[in-house]
């Protein structure tokens, strides 16, 4: 079946509008009222002032699953749009250093709280209900510029608590300390957004928080995997979600991360890549977030065995992937990718064979964009010793 990336956007934006020929006041208003699933938003446009707020939804009850990335996996694109949809965004424009007062306080409890969390928010004006899905920015809900603000029954998770009074604690510590203490990634997030983490704390744009916990726990998890076995053969994993294609290459070799992505844009194919080795990347990866995010679920999977490889990602995007709803996405489908069962490979280039084959894309295009052989007989075993 032939899927066209105008056509997906248009049949889950003409669906949103069906459901609000029905609920269409609830988005539409000067107030709303509901449960927020412990779901902050702070922006990067006009930095270092810059909008934050609530995400809240007109329901209430249990809505965690809506901004809740881990527990996605099987979900459709227009199941997730849909979550993203229907959080309606509350904001006021704060100074970056601004984190006292009650407000950002609020929303730290609201962060901190370990259940959806009951809230009344009242605008300046009237939300609108339209929105737009294109191909380049991550769908969103409606947005009001507040006026007041109420919240009700936050209820703190304990370690994420003591992590927060503990304002000796580097922020990059203070992020290690809650994922080895359990808490989600996307958790600990929206706790370093929202200013709770660290000794000079301050707001940090979601998407910019988003990277930054990415890079510290997989740069960790490569600290402690730089100490394993090397793995003795080449093993392929594959996952597809939402439009994504990967495929995860692992071979006998001192720590070598290279990833690959591949999309199509008016018919022509696109490439981007970046790559590190044990030393680690020394630049803002070229293909941004995602590089980070796949790592986090590569490292994850080495960190758990006690084995060490060198790992090549290649990821297609394909035009079914007509919204992109963020790199969470590409960390879940590694994370995913990881747990499938592998398929062994007899030596390095019938792993990439297959890996290519996988996917609509030649194995010389693979190669020729993303350097692979060049990397690895530049980085021999003798450049780490």
């Amino acid at each position: 079946m032939s899927f066209d990336s105008q056509d997906v956007r248009r049949s889950i934006l003409a669906r949103w509008y069906e459901n609000l020929s029905k609920y269409g006041h609830l988005f539409s208003s000067d107030s709303i009222s509901g449960s927020s699933p412990t779901s902050v938003f702070v922006g990067s446009y006009n930095y270092p002032k810059v909008f934050v707020g609530p995400l809240v939804p007109p329901i209430h009850g249990d809505t965690s699953l809506l901004d809740n990335p881990e527990k996605w996996a099987g979900r459709s694109l227009e199941e997730i749009v849909n979550f993203r949809l229907n959080l309606v965004r509350g904001v006021q424009k704060i100074q970056i250093n601004q984190i006292h007062g009650r407000y950002i306080e609020n929303l730290q409890e609201i962060t901190m709280s370990s259940k959806s969390t009951d809230s009344d928010l009242q605008f300046t004006k009237t939300t609108s209900a339209s929105v737009s899905l294109d191909g380049e920015s991550a769908p969103f809900g409606p947005i009001g510029e507040i006026k007041s603000a109420k919240f009700y029954g936050t209820s703190a998770k304990k370690s994420i608590e003591k992590i927060f009074y503990d304002k000796d604690l580097k922020a990059q510590d203070a992020v290690l300390n809650l994922y080895n203490s359990g808490i989600e990634v996307s958790k600990i997030q929206k706790c370093f957004s929202i200013g709770m983490l660290g000794q000079k704390r301050k707001l940090v744009p979601t998407k910019w928080s988003i990277t930054a916990t990415d890079d510290i726990i997989s740069k960790s998890l490569v600290d402690e995997i730089l100490n394993y076995t090397l793995i003795d053969s080449c093993e392929l994993f594959l996952y597809a979600h939402l439009g994504n294609l990967f495929s995860v290459v692992l071979f006998p070799h001192r720590w070598i991360y290279v990833m690959i992505e591949a999309w199509y844009s008016n018919g022509i194919l696109g490439f981007g890549s970046d790559f590190e080795d044990a030393r680690g990347i020394q630049h803002p990866p070229a293909i941004a977030g995602a590089y980070f995010a796949a790592k986090l679920g590569v490292t994850e999977y080495l960190k758990k065995n006690k084995i060490q490889a060198g790992a090549i990602i290649l990821r297609e995007i394909r035009p079914e992937y007509a919204i992109p709803v963020g790199v969470w996405q590409v960390r879940e489908g590694i994370r995913s990718a990881m747990r499938q069962t592998p398929i062994i490979a007899e030596n390095f280039d019938d792993a990439l064979t297959l890996a290519s084959k996988k996917t609509s894309i030649s194995k010389t295009e693979w190669l020729k964009k993303g350097n692979i052989m060049k990397l690895i007989r530049q980085k021999t075993m003798a450049d780490f010793f």
